[in-house]
């Protein structure tokens, strides 16, 4: 039997415990990432136990009859256990899960699994759960992504960008300094796509000093004249893009490709196994911007898809 129990503060070390071990969890699933707007959701996520012990976790939140996994997370499916844990048991989680969530009066489940790059090792038993229940995909987002056992070279274009900004002297390196690079990340939204980064300073300040070993800030710049950044959120096995920023005169020297081509060869020395750009989509994959999809590409990206089901209850 599979019992289904809502999450409550007091299950914190036992959630952080199985995230650390979960073969498909990352820090994003930690209470300390989660919780930290748990102002803007009312959390609902969920604890499967068999036997009395934890077998997975569901990463959600609550709103207007749905239950969403999870709305502050870019993925959080059902997070597993390596050992004693296979598709059956994952069937049986799913039933138990889906008669918990219609007990509660709740009428359709939004699912974003985790990406099989960011698999520990693989952990898909929840794709084919959604199958046998008859959910649909509802969403489907493009990132792109280098293995880097077997990376793609640059084009030729990036290689002689890479050249040109050495030449000019451009240094790229890690920086504490988060205020200044987002009021160029603040100027460069507002100015080419009317937006603003999702997290505030004080948000990403918070989230790096809690995991300092994951989240960090890369910058180039010019005789101390900061040209570009890009912010990295690092799991066990990617290396991971986020905020990615160049003023002019970081776009003139090129400041990006050499920022990238350091980013890419310190991720393989770490030991990551994928370099992920991230997403290049609107409108909830529906509109693909095939431009800065194509410089992705350039610099030896290739799809990976972020989906998104839904299943009526």
């Amino acid at each position: 039997m599979i019992e289904i129990s809502r999450y409550t503060p007091a299950d914190e070390p036992l959630w952080n415990r199985f995230v650390a071990d979960s073969h498909n969890a990352t820090f994003l699933h930690d209470r300390r990432f989660m919780d930290y707007h748990s102002d803007r959701f009312a959390d609902c996520s969920l604890l499967a136990r068999e036997s009395g012990k934890v077998v997975a976790l569901l990463p959600a939140n609550v709103a207007e009859g749905v239950l969403y996994s999870h709305q502050g997370l870019t993925y959080g499916g059902w997070l597993t256990q390596r050992k004693h844990f296979d598709a059956t048991v994952m069937l049986r989680v799913m039933d138990a899960a889906t008669a918990w969530m219609r007990a509660e009066g709740l009428e359709r489940l939004v699912y974003k699994p985790v990406p099989h790059i960011y698999h520990a090792y693989p952990a898909d038993e929840d794709l084919y759960a959604l199958f046998r229940c008859g959910a649909t995909l509802a969403e489907s987002n493009l990132s792109a992504a280098i293995d880097l056992h077997d990376a793609l070279p640059f084009d030729r274009g990036n290689k002689s960008s890479v050249n040109k900004a050495r030449k000019a002297g451009v240094v790229t390196g890690k920086s504490d300094d988060f205020a200044s690079y987002w009021q160029l990340l603040g100027e460069v939204l507002q100015e080419r796509h009317e937006t603003r980064p999702v997290h505030t300073l004080d948000e990403m300040l918070l989230l790096q000093n809690r995991f300092p070993s994951n989240i960090s800030l890369h910058t180039a710049t010019l005789n101390g004249e900061l040209l570009a950044g890009v912010v990295m959120f690092e799991t066990a096995m990617v290396a991971h893009c986020q905020y990615i920023a160049s003023s002019a005169k970081g776009r003139e020297l090129k400041a990006l490709a050499l920022l990238f081509s350091d980013l890419i060869e310190q991720a393989k020395c770490s030991g990551k196994r994928y370099f992920d750009f991230g997403i290049s989509n609107e409108d909830h994959g529906r509109y693909l911007n095939e431009g800065l999809l194509q410089q992705k590409a350039r610099l030896g990206g290739r799809g990976v898809v972020y989906n998104v089901y839904h299943l009526t209850l």
